[in-house]
């Protein structure tokens, strides 16, 4: 017998009503639900790429910073790259496809996440080959110690009302929209054309074509306007001569990330302590964009949803290692593509995963990519991002912001988790162990809101069967404006 339906007490009137037993079940009103469609071929391999387009910068930043950091050559900094496209497709294919209690089944991608540069950099610098090996041994334990605490650390999501999740993703939009900036710039601070007219140009002829195509085209043309507006940017991009066609004449063509390349792993105390902090701030944050793409999708992230995908996480992180990879995280750029375009099946970014592994052990298919200029991927990024944002005030809008102090919660939470943006310097007498989370405003946004929202709404009050905080286990329903949802 179906179970009752609960309804988030500030939920649209116009909410479809859906039965927790209908989203355990993955059906709505007896039909697959979307995240569960495949699509055709076509849009199926189309849909992916958009989300590979989206992400490959973010997958090969991390190796490209700590190659030369650690004293690896360019080819060597390369296979890292390589490697790191390889190990993001299979965590990918963990978790959207998964197994046993592995991986959130959602459209959700995963790759090499930013947070464990700086600290990647300390352990390893100008260490050669010993500095990968150990940073990989201190990964392999964090991660195996993030799979042991992911039954665990997934309870956290009874302290991740609206007034949190409305913040926190908000955060993860606006902390991204630098990164958009930095790409509309040219990417690279100290090369004699960043920031120039022509880069700056490019950005905004990109993200023109991408809202002219949002607005003219119908149907599934639609869906992967940003793919298109890349294909556009970088054509335009040639003539401007922003267009870089030495990877391509210099990438081999078949290339397997031979397992321990740089030496079997080392295992350091002091590193190991250092990357499962790391560990700790990206579980929060995959934790966060879970949240936010289950509102997306239509498919609230549970306990269950959570424990799933910080699974596939930390056994995505752990695998990473023994092909060169490093530790695997949400991509919450992918999320607000996932939010605009309204494509929610999980078998599509599934072909994303797909896409990465070929792409891994065919650098020169990798390559084609890579001839996408930053500025032009910084113009689609402005509308990726800030649709990120635009979520999390959605989310903000059914939070009750009227109601005790909120707005207060909110306030602060978002003012902390701006630090970093607004004063990149704001904690640098800080210890270096500390700025692994005060550097990431999403963590410390997210930590800010969680604090505040018990002091205020938990510690103290005596909870009414008229304004209960939704319990462990149950599904929320999404407002009939929730983004994506349709």
């Amino acid at each position: 017998m179906a179970a009752k339906p609960r309804f988030r007490k500030d939920a649209d009137a116009a909410a479809p009503d859906v039965t927790d037993d209908a989203v355990a079940e993955g059906s709505v009103d007896g039909r697959k639900h979307p995240v569960d469609e495949t699509l055709p071929p076509l849009k199926m391999f189309t849909s992916g790429l958009q989300h590979v387009a989206a992400m490959y910068a973010g997958v090969v930043a991390p190796p490209l910073i700590v190659g030369p950091a650690v004293g690896l050559t360019a080819k060597e900094t390369a296979f890292l790259m390589g490697a790191s496209l390889f190990t993001a497709g299979i965590a990918t294919l963990l978790q959207t496809i998964g197994f046993w209690k592995v991986g959130a089944r959602l459209p959700f991608v995963n790759g090499v996440s930013f947070a464990g540069v700086a600290p990647m950099i300390a352990i390893g610098k100008d260490r050669g080959h010993d500095g990968i090996a150990v940073i990989f041994g201190a990964i392999i334990v964090a991660s195996l110690l993030g799979f042991v605490l992911a039954p665990y650390f997934c309870k956290l999501v009874r302290f991740f009302p609206p007034v949190v999740t409305g913040t926190v993703i908000t955060l993860i939009g606006v902390s991204l929209l630098p990164v958009a900036f930095n790409w509309s710039q040219g990417g690279n601070a100290a090369a004699d054309d960043y920031g120039s007219m022509t880069n700056i140009t490019m950005a905004a002829v990109t993200l023109v074509v991408v809202l002219a195509l949002r607005k003219l085209l119908r149907g599934f043309l639609q869906q992967i306007a940003i793919l298109l507006g890349l294909v556009i940017g970088t054509l335009i991009a040639i003539p401007a001569g922003i267009t870089d066609f030495g990877a391509i004449k210099e990438a081999d063509v078949v290339g397997f990330p031979t397992p321990f390349a740089f030496g079997a792993p080392q295992f350091e105390i002091a590193a190991i302590i250092s990357m499962c902090i790391v560990m700790l701030v990206c579980m929060t944050e995959s934790t966060a964009d879970m949240l936010a793409l289950g509102k997306i999708v239509g498919r609230p992230a549970d306990e269950k949803i959570i424990e799933g995908g910080l699974r596939a996480d930390t056994l995505g992180s752990a695998i990473s290692p023994l092909f060169n990879g490093f530790m695997c995280s949400a991509f919450a750029q992918n999320v607000g593509l996932v939010a605009m375009t309204k494509i929610r099946s999980r078998f599509v970014v599934a072909a994303g995963g797909g896409i990465l592994i070929v792409l891994g052990l065919v650098p020169v298919a990798a390559s084609v990519i890579a001839l996408v200029p930053l500025p032009v991927l910084g113009g689609a990024g402005i509308v990726l991002f800030g649709t990120v944002a635009a979520s999390g005030i959605q989310t903000l809008a059914t939070a009750a912001m009227e109601k005790g102090e909120n707005a207060l919660i909110v306030a602060a939470a978002l003012g902390i988790g701006l630090i970093p943006i607004a004063a990149p310097q704001f904690y640098h007498a800080f210890p270096e162990d500390l700025l692994v989370v005060l550097d990431s405003g999403i963590s410390t946004g997210c930590v800010v809101a969680i604090v505040l929202n018990l002091a205020f709404n938990h510690v103290g009050r005596k909870p009414d069967a008229a304004d209960e905080e939704q319990q462990p286990g149950e599904h929320v329903v999404p407002a009939a404006a929730g983004v994506g949802v349709h």
